[in-house]
């Protein structure tokens, strides 16, 4: 199986899109440059487990923050929010491993999945492990997953086994050491089912004139509500989310027609070309027409 760049697709839930490996071997392996390109909010059914090969990263899951250095990783569990960015200027890299439960698991009449994985999926107190080399289980659990990333990533005869094999003793390690979160879980889900029902508003809508209110209401809350559940799940404001999601469907466009900048600023939500440059600037570093011509040198038009 051929290592591969994430490219992270959302539908208007902002669920993963993306088929990670097959039915019958539900499994990818990805590298992530996040200075060329952060991984967005997102969320799958999948299980997933990341390691920072280079730099210093962002990773948020379940309105927690996690810096993380070369070396550390992160667990994650199943529909979880999470992303990831870069917090160094320089190189900043990660791998990981994307899979689906049912690939230790088993049937869910197994003993595998009945004992070990059905306790961490309907767990809401452990959506997430940060996984660091200086305690021993994290350690392991790190060890077993640059296994089966090997095993999955090299396709030696029998890989399939020794990679359910290293994932089984990582979710071992998970099971049975991975603190509980000390916090409120109802309020919690809570806030996590609102902004998955705020963000697919936005996904829906951000071609249009927007407003916090009308954001808010789609959730059925007030808009100060709005602010504090995108402020403590996302850590960013409902507007600097939308301008994102408007940017970001930008570069796609840039990268993948031949409309010209001012139609694309148009049909992302941007009614002024000026104020288009400069937001779209802040997030990528250079204004639409560079980040096309860069685009196109490195052959992704």
């Amino acid at each position: 199986m051929a290592l591969s760049v994430c490219r992270t697709v959302i539908d208007d839930f902002a669920r993963e899109l993306l088929k990670h490996g097959t039915a019958a071997f539900p499994i990818a392996c990805y590298h992530d440059d996040l200075q060329t390109e952060p991984v967005p909010w997102h969320w799958h059914e999948e299980l997933e487990v990341l390691v920072v090969s280079e730099g210093t990263i962002l990773a948020t899951a379940a309105g927690e923050k996690y810096r993380l250095e070369k070396g550390e990783g992160l667990f994650i569990n199943a529909g979880v929010l999470h992303g990831d960015w870069p917090l160094n200027a320089g190189p900043c890299r990660l791998h990981s491993m994307v899979f689906h439960p049912r690939l230790v698991g088993g049937s869910p009449d197994s003993v595998f999945w009945q004992k070990y994985l059905q306790p961490l999926l309907t767990d809401p107190s452990r959506p997430c492990a940060v996984l660091r080399p200086g305690v021993e289980w994290q350690r392991e659990a790190m060890n077993q997953m640059e296994r089966a990333f090997r095993a999955v990533v090299n396709e030696q005869p029998g890989y399939e086994f020794k990679a359910r094999a290293a994932l089984s003793e990582m979710l071992f390690q998970l099971v049975g050491h991975a603190p509980a979160v000390q916090a409120l879980p109802k309020k919690a889900l809570r806030s996590a089912d609102r902004i998955k029902t705020m963000l697919q508003f936005i996904q829906e809508h951000y071609a249009e004139d927007v407003s916090v209110e009308q954001i808010a209401a789609s959730a059925a809350i007030s808009p100060s509500e709005c602010l504090r559940c995108f402020h403590d799940m996302i850590g960013t404001t409902p507007n600097q989310y939308l301008r994102d999601q408007r940017t970001q469907r930008a570069a796609e466009l840039l990268c993948g027609t031949g409309l010209q900048v001012s139609e694309i600023a148009a049909q992302c939500g941007f009614q002024d070309a000026s104020y288009f440059a400069r937001a779209f600037r802040q997030v990528y570093g250079c204004g639409p027409t560079e980040y096309r011509r860069k685009a196109r040198r490195a052959g992704a038009v």
